[in-house]
C-alpha cells in the first residue's frame, strides 16, 4: 500500500484543483494576457505542485522508508537511496 493512501482523495482534488489552474493559464495565453498576469498563475501552480510532492515525499518517509529500515538489508538501502534522488530532483527543480 502507497503511504498516501489515508490522504489519496485530498491528493486528487488538489491535482484537479492545479488542473484546472493550468487549463486556466492556457486560455490566458490563448487570450493574451498580460505576461506578468501569466507569469503569476505559473509560480502559483508551480507552488502547488511543490506542495503535493512535498506532502507526497513526507507520506514515503514516514510510512514506505520506515518499513523498510525495519525490515532492514538491501530492501533498506534501495528505499534510502530511492527518497534521497526524489529529494534531489525537488532541490533541483
Amino acid at each position: 500500500m502507497n503511504g498516501y493512501a489515508e490522504d489519496k482523495d485530498s491528493y486528487l482534488k488538489r491535482m484537479r484543483k492545479i488542473e484546472g489552474q493550468v487549463r486556466g493559464i492556457a486560455r490566458m495565453i490563448e487570450t493574451d494576457q498580460y505576461c506578468i498576469d501569466v507569469l503569476t498563475q505559473v509560480s502559483a501552480a508551480t507552488k502547488a505542485l511543490e506542495a503535493v510532492a512535498l506532502g507526497l515525499l513526507d507520506e514515503h518517509l514516514k510510512h514506505c522508508v520506515v518499513e523498510a529500515v525495519a525490515e532492514g538489508g538491501l530492501v533498506a538501502d534501495r528505499k534510502v537511496a530511492e527518497a534521497s534522488a526524489a529529494i534531489a530532483r525537488l532541490v533541483r527543480s
